[in-house]
């Protein structure tokens, strides 16, 4: 196992039961960043899953997986953590939900659909993960990925005063595959997360590098729903795409 893969496992196995009830109890219309902006986004490119057998890679806690799941899916699973995975189990006894990472996929069979939420971010190697995908994925399959926004990973909060500021232009745009790390704080638990920057151009000649083309994109905009629930979040996030995704046809 790599080191990023150790770091993400080590990261998720921490937090696991502390992340799930957080986005399903303490918060249960959901957590921002998840079911109110990047959900919408990868269900909308989704689109119409009844009947379609589909793999989902970093399959957390089983969140998207229940959905899909009840949205008509035959889907299957895999995560790096051990510990989110006893969660997902639980929650969806009937699916097949394995150890595994994106560098080593632990199915064999073609799926009609492929997609991985926000799972992209923690490994730098993409040609890798595109080869596994392929090698998964049935003739003209679908993938989809969801990742952190080039764009907005070159903001940085600066204080002005009393005030916290996002500034652009901060971090270097064409510095790639360093090992960045959002502070996240969940209550009483407060993780580094380890994320790799790509820019625009390399997502983009990765994507036709590894034989699939394009077929729809999306820039995260808060829900409408947020608008209440998270006035404050939606008020940020409503001003750039924090998130983006690809929806890609394998040739």
């Amino acid at each position: 196992m790599k080191k990023e893969e150790k770091e993400a496992e080590k990261t998720y196995n921490f937090i696991a039961e502390f992340y799930h009830n957080y986005r399903t109890k303490m918060n249960p219309r959901g957590w921002f960043y998840n079911e109110h902006l990047e959900m919408p986004m990868t269900l909308k490119l989704l689109g119409n899953i009844g009947g379609k057998k589909i793999l989902d890679m970093g399959c957390g806690t089983g969140i998207y997986a229940k959905l899909l799941t009840k949205k008509g899916a035959k889907l299957k699973g895999f995560d790096i953590s051990d510990e989110m995975l006893k969660i997902a189990r639980k929650d969806n006894p009937k699916l097949d939900l394995r150890k595994g990472s994106l560098y080593k996929i632990p199915f064999k069979e073609k799926f009609d659909i492929v997609y991985a939420a926000l799972a992209m971010d923690y490994v730098p190697n993409w040609d890798k993960v595109f080869r596994n995908v392929s090698n998964v994925l049935k003739k003209n399959g679908i993938f989809i990925f969801s990742t952190g926004n080039p764009l907005a990973e070159m903001l940085k909060s600066v204080k002005v005063g009393e005030e916290k500021l996002k500034v652009f232009g901060i971090r270097n745009y064409f510095e790639e595959d360093k090992v960045h790390y959002s502070k996240w704080d969940l209550k009483n638990k407060k993780v580094r997360v380890p994320s790799y920057h790509k820019t625009y151009g390399t997502i983009v000649k990765t994507i036709v590098r590894n034989g699939f083309e394009i077929i729809d994109y999306e820039d995260t905009f808060p829900s409408k729903k947020s608008k209440k629930l998270f006035p404050e979040e939606y008020k940020q996030y409503s001003k750039y795409p924090y998130f983006c995704a690809f929806k890609l046809r394998k040739k």
